[in-house]
């Protein structure tokens, strides 16, 4: 029986260059386990091969070390750039990693004649007006709602605005002042618009002491109806600023705040965000692959793997050292100069504070989920009289008599549900119904690639069905020779949860839990997500295709008409948001065909 060969590093280090650069190593199938930089290539590298006092962690993953590839920068700074970009592109297996794939969201304000208010994720670009960024879109949205109010400012897409031929609801509901059909003049809606945006740049005092003046003009004037809005808007106004933020004295209105804490074993690092004098909200991150770190290595993965190459806010307050390499890196790339500030005193302590503590109750909350979760994980083994099973896949099927079936398969793993590694499947080859044939496809689609060496193998296959369900999912594994158990959760009596069988095809027996079955909440759990998912994705393919076809099987809807609605409405959604009067007015299009479309639409 032959051995795997023993790697040598000694004919690699002797020939590595003493210079600044990145390094990879590799493991024996070509993986990358880990990218790091260095000022010098040669004394770094023979570290790992040298010394004795290495975390358990970077024991382990040297043990695996088949290859290491090196790549010679120019700087220090530059290999810290090149490093980051490879951390984010390869996740090593053994780097700190910090996955958050979205970006920030921010609330937009338009550049259109009548500026729309909207929300936006991505790379900001002329000629609109971004305020954030914003930790979460929860805080965006609630902003928009939040400054309709009081301002009352369009949130409708182009398509809709120019062809609307009477307000909506958001105009009966005083959410928005109408100026597609000009109730309001250009000059009243800049004011608003205006408003708005010193509002949102910090300029509270100003802004109120201008309504104030407008509201006691025009009691003067006995406009009582315009003096009891103005009334309104003061007061709105002044219920957003207590709701919505943390007021800011200092005179650095933009700040992020960085807090890294550990406790428990567990990182954890919480980022604030102040814009305009205002705490728009926190969010925390919880970094993979931490095992024998310390908090200025936590810390120095988030900062660059957060800040490099992205917008950087004038402050960055944060609870430890940085190295002058990243902070000089970061320096260059700001528009302004940066200001880190690792001993904050005043306001700044009381943010840093703040964010600790949020930290703190961030990991308590994790360890009590996390013991709650493995307590579950530990009876759900003992149930199916099983052993090791940590991750576990589920399938569902989800269609509308045969239409649009998308089947879903949710993965739950190190003692959580994991949505970066979920997919949904548009079955393709099954007849329109056939549950069967759908979970034969999915099942060959998920496992196949799986047994070619692609993905991650799970410990056990939940099946949201009964046996005949259950016989296809064995059947699919026998012919792929794939050998995981499967459990089958049928659905109880009139579909009521607590009342499901689990059958179990490895022992030939079924089990039915108690209601309060740790094991079975989280079956439930996993289950029940795997049917939102699937029914989600089934409506929004569904819902595509209606409208696809629909066009299309209206009489009298040729080509040339399909492709003058889509232009004059800015496509499929506007069409459907269009009134008969609005689609009357398109070329081609007569009152009595525009009654048929409106009425095939909706």
């Amino acid at each position: 029986m032959s051995k795997t060969p023993v790697f040598d590093p000694k004919p690699i280090l002797a020939n590595l260059p003493q210079l600044p650069g990145v390094y990879r190593m590799l493991d024996a199938q070509g993986k990358v386990l880990y990218v790091g930089k260095a000022v010098d290539l040669k004394r770094r590298v023979s570290s790992y091969f040298q010394k004795s006092d290495l975390s358990p962690r970077i024991q382990l993953m040297v043990r695996q070390i088949a290859a290491i590839e090196t790549t010679v920068t120019r700087s220090e700074a530059e290999a810290l750039i090149l490093e980051n970009n490879l951390i984010k592109a390869l996740t090593p297996k053994y780097n700190i990693l910090f996955r958050d794939d979205k970006s920030y969201p921010y609330l937009v304000v338009s550049a259109h004649d009548f500026p729309q208010l909207r929300y936006y994720r991505g790379e900001p670009k002329r000629p609109h007006q971004y305020f954030g960024p914003f930790p979460n879109s929860f805080a965006v949205r609630e902003s928009i709602q939040m400054l309709q109010k009081v301002f009352r400012l369009r949130t409708c897409e182009d398509a809709v605005f120019a062809n609307r031929s009477r307000p909506c609801l958001l105009y009966q509901i005083k959410r928005c002042t109408a100026p597609c059909v000009g109730h309001i003049s250009r000059d009243d809606y800049a004011a608003d618009v205006a408003s708005a945006v010193a509002f949102l740049q910090g300029r509270d005092s100003d802004l109120t002491d201008r309504l104030t003046e407008r509201m006691m003009t025009a009691s003067e004037r006995l406009e009582f109806e315009l003096a009891a809005e103005l009334r309104d808007q003061i007061q709105a106004l002044s219920t957003m600023r207590e709701k919505q933020f943390v007021s800011s004295n200092a005179s650095q209105h933009d700040a992020d705040v960085v807090a890294v804490v550990e406790s428990g074993g567990l990182y954890c690092v919480n980022l604030v965000m102040i814009r305009a004098g205002r705490h728009l909200g926190d969010k925390s991150l919880f970094p993979s692959n931490d095992e024998g770190a310390d908090l200025d290595a936590v810390r120095e993965a988030f900062l660059a793997q957060h800040y490099l190459g992205a917008s950087l806010p004038p402050l960055i307050v944060t609870n430890g050292e940085v190295s002058s390499t990243l902070y000089e890196r970061l320096q260059e790339q700001g528009e302004r100069r940066l200001t880190l500030v690792k001993n904050p005193i005043g306001e700044r302590r009381v943010w840093l504070e703040m964010a600790e503590k949020n930290a703190q109750l961030a990991i308590m909350q994790k360890l009590a989920s996390h013991a709650n979760q493995t307590h579950r994980l530990a009876q759900l083994n003992q149930v199916l009289a099983l052993e090791g099973v940590e991750r576990i896949e589920c399938f569902d099927i989800s269609h509308t008599q045969g239409e649009a079936t998308v089947a879903s398969c949710v993965v739950y793993d190190q003692t959580d549900m994991q949505p970066s590694e979920y997919r949904r499947f548009n079955i393709e080859t099954a007849k329109a119904g056939d549950d069967y044939g759908a979970m034969r496809e999915v099942l060959s689609r998920r496992y196949g690639k799986v047994v070619e060496g692609e993905g991650k193998r799970p410990d056990l296959v939940l099946i949201d069905g009964g046996k005949g369900q259950v016989g296809v999912a064995l059947e699919v594994f026998a012919e792929l020779g794939f050998d995981v158990p499967i459990v089958g959760v049928a659905k109880g009596e009139e579909r009521k949860p607590g009342l499901e069988t689990l059958i179990l095809p490895y022992l030939e027996k079924t089990v039915q839990l108690a209601h309060d079955h740790p094991a079975l909440h989280l079956i439930q759990t996993i289950r029940d997500e795997s049917h939102r998912f699937a029914i989600t994705g089934h409506r929004a393919r569904r819902a595509k295709a209606r409208i696809a076809s629909s066009l299309e099987d209206i009489p009298g809807v040729g080509a040339k008409r399909r492709q003058r609605l889509l232009m004059r409405f800015g496509g499929l959604r506007g069409v459907v948001a269009a009134s008969q009067d609005d689609l009357a007015q398109v070329e081609g299009i007569s009152r009595t065909l525009a009654e048929q479309i409106y009425n095939a639409l909706h």
